[in-house]
């Protein structure tokens, strides 16, 4: 049985992936509450979002501190003195330093609008137009100390269409991270998650699906 998650979740942006988090804890499919919202962004949707549902909400303005660090650690002690057991990244715009990392070791995701390990960083949607994939989807993934590159937990493929532009190939992407961070947050709760190296190992494993996609189709 589940044991219920208390979680943090960062985010600077609109929140569509908080609010994903907020609907499948209010529906009782995902064991974990909402402990705080942290931004670093006083203008942040994902506020408004959190405020909504009762969440509490803190604004820690990274551009009041002259060293990431300094930041990272006004995070950490927010987050330590509400609890938190997982701290997830959801639209976080800002690379996590080492102190943040050495607080909660295995204990930091985020979600990548990407099949990591290709596309890191930013603007990845018309990297992958641009360099003609005809795959795309989102990666959810542990923190480590690089950007994107932590062990991969669950990932979602979408397919890059002739007639896609970053926006609209972003948009069918969001779709699917609003599926996969839930259903990954609910693995952690369920205490089925184990990091061998790089290989995330999920126990039980859950039955594969040996299907294959081509894009395009060979048929016709």
């Amino acid at each position: 049985m589940a044991k219920m998650l208390r979680i943090g979740v960062q985010a600077s942006g609109g929140g569509t992936n908080l609010q994903a988090i907020i609907d499948r804890c209010q529906d009782g499919s995902l064991a974990a509450e909402i402990a705080v919202v942290i931004t670093n962004n006083p203008g942040a949707g994902a506020l408004d979002r959190a405020r909504k549902s009762g969440i509490k909400t803190l604004c820690i303005n990274h551009r009041d501190f002259s060293q990431r660090e300094d930041f990272d650690n006004a995070v950490v002690n927010a987050l330590q003195e509400r609890k938190v057991d997982l701290v997830v990244l959801a639209g976080f715009m800002r690379i996590i330093t080492q102190t943040f990392i050495d607080a909660f070791p295995e204990r930091i995701i985020n979600i990548h609008p990407a099949l990591l390990p290709a596309f890191p960083g930013l603007h990845v949607q018309q990297q992958a137009i641009d360099y003609g994939a005809r795959f795309s989807g989102c990666t959810v993934h542990f923190i480590d100390g690089g950007v994107d590159t932590g062990p991969i937990i669950m990932q979602a493929v979408v397919p890059i269409l002739p007639d896609d532009t970053a926006d609209t190939l972003a948009a069918r992407i969001l779709e699917q991270e609003h599926q996969a961070y839930p259903r990954a947050i609910q693995l952690i709760a369920e205490g089925r998650l184990r990091v061998d190296g790089r290989l995330v190992i999920i126990e039980p494993a859950s039955p594969p699906e040996v299907t294959a996609m081509l894009n395009p189709s060979t048929e016709g």
